[in-house]
């Protein structure tokens, strides 16, 4: 994504002030939705929660076109975000034909600008887009976890289908039987269970929760480190190219599945940021071979 040019407006609507007040106004509209959950509240103050919901509102679109108008000539390149495309719908969507006069979507409507402050704090993005970055390979653990319940499974069923059926009756339950235990949930009660219909069946129990919960759940774990990882890193050149727009190269999402290319993107991404550095002064050159520095 190349940097989007924009005028003198964008200082003021990224400022961190404007982005304090504007998250204070979400916080307001939370707090009004939590009030009119209670009846008594409701009844009493029912007119002045909608007043402020309005209130908020308002704020809510005068800042949306505000971040619009501060892209000039070009408004169009707002749309160049998805956090910005996310807001337009938010706020957006009130005025569609069918949602105002409906209660229930008019809800959702108010309940999704609390998702707004995802936008609006970097160390949330990073959170999102961490957790999203996540998502493929956790699809393959979830094959293997699979597969390892499946596993003991079919052997849980061999060893205890006849004396407890109601866990371990057929492949389903042993399967949700064994899910269970991944959560270390009861664990010593099953175990317990099955070492009264055979002594040995510890090995069966401690087996499972060295392969299936220490194991597979550290894999779990270090996948979402690393997606954090590269999230955050994605993010600091983000911050990078905005302050320098003019010099800094286009951010580059890398692809997880293709390790050359995400060096290659590093490296990029590694030059382009020193090219900023050197630009600004920022980085002071040693001296020259064979001169003297004097304070």
């Amino acid at each position: 994504m190349i940097a989007v040019p924009r005028n003198r407006l964008a200082g003021f609507v990224d400022s961190s002030g404007f982005t304090a007040f504007i998250v204070g106004v979400i916080l307001l509209n939370a707090l009004v939705l939590a009030l009119g959950t209670y009846e008594t509240i409701a009844e009493r103050y029912g007119s002045t929660l909608h007043d402020v919901s309005d209130l908020c509102f308002v704020i809510f679109v005068i800042e949306l076109s505000l971040r619009i108008l501060s892209y000039g000539v070009r408004p169009w390149n707002f749309f160049s975000s998805g956090w910005n495309i996310f807001d337009f719908v938010v706020i957006g969507s009130v005025f569609i034909p069918g949602v105002r006069e409906n209660a229930t979507l008019l809800r959702l409507a108010r309940l999704a600008r609390l998702m707004r402050v995802v936008r609006l704090l970097p160390d949330l993005r990073v959170l999102l887009l961490g957790v999203w970055r996540s998502v493929p390979p956790l699809l393959s653990v979830a094959g293997i976890t699979a597969a390892i319940l499946f596993v003991y499974g079919m052997i849980g069923w061999l060893m205890f289908a006849d004396s407890i059926p109601e866990h371990w009756g057929n492949i389903g339950r042993a399967m949700l039987t064994l899910f269970v235990m991944l959560t270390l949930e009861n664990f010593p009660n099953y175990m317990y269970e099955g070492m009264d219909v055979h002594p040995w069946s510890w090995v069966y129990f401690v087996s499972f929760i060295l392969i299936a919960a220490f194991i597979v759940l550290n894999v779990l774990i270090g996948i979402v480190l690393n997606s954090m990882e590269e999230a955050r890193e994605s993010e600091r050149r983000r911050t990078v190219q905005d302050e320098h727009p003019e010099r800094a190269g286009p951010v580059v999402d890398v692809d997880s599945s293709a390790p050359v290319v995400e060096r290659i993107a590093l490296l990029r991404a590694a030059l382009d940021e020193l090219e900023v550095e050197l630009s600004a002064g920022s980085v002071v050159e040693p001296p020259a071979p064979g001169t003297v520095e004097t304070s």
